[in-house]
């Protein structure tokens, strides 16, 4: 895939859960299995949105970025972002705090590692 479709991929998929994750967590977190008790719970799930967002902008500003040094550092950095994902979300399958659809995010990040690293690996 080349770097203007994977970007526009990778800033699409975050745009639009930092969007859910902010307007609408009352509906997105149960599905996971994660109750929004508390106006302090909620506003979590909004902040999280801050950093889905910034890395939504990130991918999607630099769509156009061709082959390089600059450009494998940035998906070095999608990388690790996404792994650290991968690490986070199966955490909370196996510990039972996501249950249901949360394990959907384990293999969404697993998935976005991969295409990451084959990003990597063609600059």
């Amino acid at each position: 895939m080349n770097n203007k479709t994977f970007l526009t991929l990778h800033g699409i998929i975050y745009l639009v859960f930092a969007i859910a994750l902010f307007f609408a967590p009352n509906q997105m977190w149960p599905m996971y299995g994660v109750e929004i008790n508390d106006q302090y719970a909620y506003f979590l799930s909004q902040h999280t949105s801050i950093f889905l967002g910034g890395i939504a902008a990130v991918s999607l500003l630099l769509r156009d970025i061709e082959q390089g040094i600059t450009a494998r550092k940035l998906f070095i950095a999608l990388l690790i972002n996404n792994v650290l994902g991968v690490i986070i979300t199966v955490y909370a399958g196996i510990s039972g705090i996501f249950v249901g659809f949360g394990w959907s995010d384990p293999a969404f990040f697993t998935l976005l590692s991969v295409l990451s690293y084959l990003q990597v690996t063609k600059q």
